[in-house]
């Protein structure tokens, strides 16, 4: 450990917090969060973490609470920080897509473009994006901040709504349907300007960045190995599909080869018998931490 020297991480809290630790897992860190606790416990005496809503964390990173953390592209562009982006990790609360920000307005409504919300009354959490939104498209409208439960607010309390989204399931539940997509986010791995400066720190944060992309690089893919004969070799080489080019290393015994590789993992239940119809044997998968690429 460098004496001293302590990387101050914000982990976001609430809906991206699980995704999140599991992806650290992954990468290698282990964090536990304890019981009414914000500062969750990592296995590296070089970090100490902090849960911050994702909403307010590069307001925090900005200021200097934190020296990095991990917030949505949405809500960097809601506080206009002014902060160092890492890298992009696209994963997300349900899944590895961005998540998008959406006009919504009920399925009867007679609004059916952006230009329909003239002197319209708008609920959303991202005030800011959804006014820009609008200054963008030449239209007034009333933007209200809403605290929660977005999407019940039309049509009795709001004409239309501005609410994130991954799979649309709560809108349609809902009788909304969806006019525009407003923006697509994704997570940012982000960095206090200051703190970037610092060597040790941009180094640290720089390490953690590339196992976690190496964490997200890896999901839905396996690792399968098998030996072939030589002369079957080209043959069966076409029919692979890899990531990157097979390892081919030659066994012991003569005329032999083994080949490893990376595919994706609803391929396999197809590979394997084409595979073993053309000469593989010893065929073995196995799973996946991280690829670092």
């Amino acid at each position: 450990m460098s004496k001293n020297r302590i990387l101050k991480l914000g982990i976001p809290a609430g809906s991206l917090q699980e995704a999140t630790i599991k992806l650290f897992e992954k990468a290698g860190y282990k964090i536990t969060v304890q019981s009414r606790s914000y500062f969750p416990v990592i296995d590296d005496e070089e970090i100490q973490c902090m849960l911050i809503r994702a909403q307010e964390m590069s307001r925090y990173v900005e200021n200097g609470v934190l020296d990095a953390g991990l917030t949505g592209l949405d809500w960097i562009k809601e506080n206009k920080s002014d902060v160092i982006e890492i890298c992009e990790l696209t994963y997300s609360k349900q899944s590895s897509k961005p998540v998008r920000w959406v006009l919504a307005v009920p399925e009867n409504s007679t609004i059916k473009s952006v230009k329909d919300l003239e002197g319209k009354v708008i609920a959303t959490e991202a005030v800011g994006l959804t006014e820009e939104y609008l200054k963008a498209n030449g239209v007034k409208a009333k933007v209200e901040f809403s605290w929660g439960a977005t999407e019940v607010k039309p049509p009795y309390l709001a004409d239309a709504i501005v609410e994130v989204t991954e799979t649309g399931s709560s809108l349609k539940a809902n009788n909304l349907r969806i006019v525009e997509t407003i923006l697509y986010s994704t997570t940012r791995f982000i960095m206090n300007k200051e703190a970037y400066k610092d060597e040790w720190k941009r180094t640290k944060v720089e390490r953690i960045a590339m196992l976690l992309k190496g964490a997200i690089t890896a999901e839905c893919r396996v690792g399968l190995m098998f030996n072939i004969k030589c002369a079957d070799l080209e043959k069966i080489l076409n029919k692979l599909p890899a990531i990157e080019s097979p390892t081919i290393s030659p066994l012991l015994e003569k005329d032999w080869s083994a080949v490893n590789i990376i595919v994706e993992e609803n391929t396999v239940r197809d590979l394997i018998p084409i595979l073993k119809e053309n000469g593989a044997t010893g065929i073995v998968e196995y799973p996946l931490n991280k690829i670092i690429l």
